[in-house]
């Protein structure tokens, strides 16, 4: 099987993809909206003839041009909503269409019945549940870590020691559950997923010397194969800034079979579709498993698309990065015109939130910045950030 350029290379016929977390419950609407929009259309670039269900942010006109223009295959069959109540409007037709639907998060059964999914929203939450890792992953690369009660915290997590601070649930909660690092002696600021959650995953604090990112898919088949392995670039907090692709440090050939192990022990209880598995080598030589991320991630798309308009993407360097403004996206794109003719800036997405009924201005562009020569792309991906994002 050829390496996939398409989400239809991935999921075949017949199914629509929503990449957006559940709107939890009692929780206000305009809560992570930007967040959960952002992601819906995210997809679209690499969509070709799989239906996406998007928000109509993702499909501006100038942005889906700059796609195209790109030489992406842009999805030839959005399916936009603008409110919460066309999202679940948009899902409904899908269904009434025959398609079957793959979540990339967990959803309301009452809006998307198992028996239409591709994956169930039971397996979708498990998989992504950072307190499930010890299920899927061999002890050899797992990180030491215990499930604690809100309670038991401020016991297990004291101030005067390292650790890693990670949501235990099955829910979405809006994809705003950021993994938190407290080094010893620092204050101890919790984050705010510690007042919504019951339980928490407290894990041992690493040194990290080498941090990867690896792509990884299972199509219709069942069967996981690799995309591919990237760097992560993580700010000071842990936290994923973007990724690099291609003149990647070599990932030790039994951390890449176990990544493969992984990826087909969840297609063994019926995952289909992308995932992105987060591991390192710590400083002293240990090799461990940080994440497990069973949906289209951050790097899924960017390599869909470099496979698209540089075959030869995986032996050159490129670099993923996130641009955000007030500024409409249009206005984004012209100021960015003269980069992207010049060559080696490639745009992979974005949304703006004046074509919904989210009252806050906010445009968002993914980009990838590609070359010959490591420090021309870093240095060019680092004066993108500079300029636009303040």
């Amino acid at each position: 099987m050829t390496a996939p350029r398409t989400l239809t290379d991935i999921y075949g016929p017949d199914v629509a993809v929503c990449a957006r977390p559940a709107q939890e419950p009692a929780v206000p609407s305009s809560k992570h909206r930007n967040t959960r929009d952002v992601l819906s259309a995210r997809p679209l670039a690499v969509a070709a003839t799989t239906p996406v269900i998007t928000s109509a942010g993702g499909t501006e006109p100038n942005l889906v041009a700059a796609l195209r223009d790109g030489g992406l295959p842009v999805g030839t069959d959005p399916r936009e909503f603008r409110t919460e109540a066309e999202f679940a409007t948009r899902v409904s037709e899908a269904l009434s269409d025959g398609l079957r639907l793959s979540m990339e998060y967990p959803q309301p059964t009452s809006l998307y019945p198992d028996e239409r999914s591709v994956k169930s929203t039971e397996l979708v939450g498990y998989l992504n549940n950072k307190a499930s890792i010890s299920t899927f992953v061999d002890p050899r690369f797992q990180a030491r870590r215990q499930i604690v009660t809100i309670g038991e915290l401020a016991q297990a997590a004291p101030v005067e020691k390292s650790w890693v601070l990670k949501a235990a649930t099955n829910a979405a909660h809006g994809a705003s559950l950021d993994v938190y690092l407290h080094r010893a002696g620092d204050l101890v600021t919790l984050p705010a997923f510690t007042d919504v959650l019951n339980e928490v995953v407290v894990e041992e604090y690493l040194n990290i010397h080498r941090n990867w990112g690896i792509q990884l898919y299972v199509a219709a088949d069942g069967q996981a194969r690799l995309l591919a392995v990237t760097d992560q670039r993580v700010d000071a907090d842990g936290i994923y800034t973007g990724g690099r692709f291609g003149l990647v440090s070599p990932l030790p050939a039994d951390l890449l079979t176990e990544c493969l192990a992984i990826a087909q022990r969840a297609a063994d209880v019926g995952y289909r579709g992308m995932c992105s598995l987060d591991c390192a080598q710590t400083h002293d030589g240990k090799l461990v498993m940080l994440d497990l991320n069973f949906r289209i991630t951050s790097g899924s798309v960017p390599l869909l698309a470099l496979h698209t308009i540089r075959p030869d993407a995986l032996n050159r360097p490129s670099e993923s990065t996130k641009l955000t403004t007030a500024a409409p996206i249009a206005a984004l794109l012209a100021a960015l015109r003269p980069a992207l003719e010049r060559g080696g800036l490639l745009v992979t997405g974005g949304h703006d939130t004046r074509r919904t009924d989210n009252p806050i201005k906010r445009t968002t562009l993914h980009l990838v910045v590609f070359g010959d020569d490591p420090h021309d792309v870093t240095t060019r991906r680092t004066a993108l950030e500079s300029m636009y994002n303040h």
